[in-house]
């Protein structure tokens, strides 16, 4: 099972609008930042593959590490200088971890990166499938 809360974190509360229309008057709410990069996860019998666009970005300019119950997806993306009319792909530090709430075989965890789209497979562990059980007959 993977769980993660990190697509709530661009959600806000009529409350939340309020206090940032007050703090913040020269920023709409289009402008807001969101979670960088995007991430699909999806998971079958076999595996938990992680999906993340990142464009433009180098395979050395990002750190994947895997701990006990995370996946953490970090880096930087630096800005190209000038004067801009308009920026919406965003640069800076960037993480995104992800949870994941299964055994994992750690020594098969794969990742490639192909187009600016990383795609990690993390393989569950045997312990954590399905077994069939048979009955025998009494």
């Amino acid at each position: 099972m993977v769980i993660d809360f990190s697509p709530f974190f661009g959600q806000q509360t009529p409350l939340d609008r309020i206090f940032e229309a007050f703090w913040s008057p020269g920023m709409s709410i289009s402008q807001r930042p969101y979670a960088y990069p995007p991430v699909n996860i999806s998971e079958d019998m076999d595996h938990i593959t992680v999906r993340c666009e990142i464009p433009g970005m180098d395979i050395s300019e990002i750190d994947l590490t895997l701990t006990e119950s995370s996946l953490v997806i970090k880096g930087e993306r630096e800005g190209a200088k000038g004067k801009y009319y308009r920026q919406e792909r965003p640069t800076g530090a960037f993480q995104r971890i992800v949870n994941i709430h299964a055994p994992i075989d750690r020594d098969r965890v794969s990742a490639r990166m192909k187009d600016g789209l990383l795609e990690v497979a993390i393989p569950k562990s045997e312990a954590s499938k399905p077994k069939k059980i048979s009955i025998d007959i009494a």
